[in-house]
């Protein structure tokens, strides 16, 4: 749509104001942020529209919209949701070969891998190849524990570290700030990678990567900002 106001403001209680009148989300709620730190970004990503609003550079918003439409009306469904990715963790599946990529695998993700059987006091099946294996039950319940002690605003942003990197522990361990982002998204990303750099750049594959770094990136600085 196109600009309808001269300015975004946020109120002292985490509100989105344009032209001194509340944002709605898209369910006719009132935007509003837990943080100064939050509803500033917010804000901002509004004043940075120009004649038209363009919703995909507005990453800080849909997050918010979504912690607030979608995942606090039902947080631990939504929750339990992500949680069931520590059930199939990429991390605990490893290739068969070449030799170089299951030691960048070993390098990359055994340590990401302790991190996590100190913190939450669990072990994890490592297996070769994709096929399925069960990981212990109380693993699977500390890590389900790990993310429901999030509230709607911390689910959001874990959401795509989740989501776009195919890992809750590796997605765990940035939002702890046991890891950073470079560290999380080579992680994440290690056979993509692994894949453009044996191949070389294809475009269309690389272009789709560029989107998923975007929104991974988005998933954390939405939580530095809680």
């Amino acid at each position: 749509m196109r600009r309808f106001y001269k300015a975004a403001t946020a109120t002292g209680d985490g509100r989105i104001l344009l032209d001194g009148k509340p944002v709605r989300t898209p369910s006719r709620a009132d935007l509003a942020a837990p943080t100064p730190e939050l509803a500033a970004a917010i804000a901002a990503e509004w004043d940075a529209q120009g004649e038209t609003i363009d919703p995909r550079t507005m990453p800080m918003t849909g997050l918010a919209n979504a912690a607030i439409d979608r995942i606090a009306p039902d947080t631990d469904a939504y929750a339990r949701g992500l949680a069931v990715f520590g059930e199939s963790d990429l991390l605990c599946y490893r290739a068969e070969g070449p030799a170089k990529l299951a030691a960048r695998q070993a390098e990359r993700w055994d340590p990401i891998l302790a991190w996590a059987r100190r913190r939450y006091d669990v072990d994890f099946v490592i297996a070769p190849g994709i096929v399925h294996r069960r990981q212990p039950r109380d693993t699977v319940d500390q890590l389900t524990q790990a993310v429901l002690a999030r509230d709607a605003f911390a689910l959001a942003g874990l959401s795509p570290l989740v989501t776009v990197g195919g890992s809750l522990i590796v997605a765990l361990a940035l939002a702890e700030g046991a890891i950073d982002l470079d560290t999380a998204w080579e992680a994440a990303m290690l056979d993509e990678l692994w894949q453009i750099e044996q191949w070389g750049d294809d475009e269309e594959a690389v272009r789709a990567l560029a989107a998923r770094r975007h929104d991974f990136e988005a998933g954390y600085r939405f939580l530095t900002l809680l």
